[in-house]
């Protein structure tokens, strides 16, 4: 008997990619729809949110506000508030899924893999012991156990809850 996995929220981005004229950052941060956009906090100069196409549960990316792709031009206090938003992140995903690590970085540039090019962004994703397996190796697939807006709404009352504490 074969078993079937579906990851239909996937589609939209196999088939299509982001392929909005607008800047993905810029677009959300123009909106004032923060739970449909997936912008779980904003601070002056930054944004975290929780990618829609993530490579696992609770991938987040924080950004600064303002347009670049360039990172030696990131001011002094974007670059302190945009690695305070991952620390904050990491720790509300510490709190939500209690994972065993961490990969966080930036892909700059199109030749550097960024699907974003033009407004440089820091992934931080969640990682486990173990939970590298055949289905991304062999089929190009990963499997997500919990849907974005259940993603969304955990990590989005971990980090009140932390906010109320600072």
């Amino acid at each position: 008997m074969s078993e079937r996995l579906w990851a239909p929220w996937r589609m939209d981005f196999v088939t299509k990619g982001y392929k909005d004229d607008r800047c993905l950052f810029c677009r959300v941060n123009a909106e004032n729809d923060d739970e449909s956009n997936y912008v779980l906090t904003r601070g002056l100069h930054t944004l975290l949110m929780l990618n829609a196409y993530p490579y696992t549960n609770g991938h987040l990316m924080t950004a600064p506000l303002r347009h670049t792709a360039e990172f030696d031009t990131l001011s002094p206090d974007e670059l302190a508030e945009m690695m305070a938003m991952a620390q904050r992140g990491m720790a509300a995903l510490r709190a939500v899924y209690r994972p065993d690590g961490f990969n966080v970085g930036m892909n700059l540039g199109s030749a550097g893999g960024a699907g974003i090019a033009d407004h440089l962004h820091l992934h931080i994703v969640p990682r486990w012991s173990g939970d590298t397996n055949f289905m991304p190796v062999v089929g190009d697939v990963r499997v997500m156990p919990e849907s974005l807006d259940a993603s969304y709404r955990r990590i989005k009352s971990a980090l009140d809850s932390d906010g109320e504490r600072s």
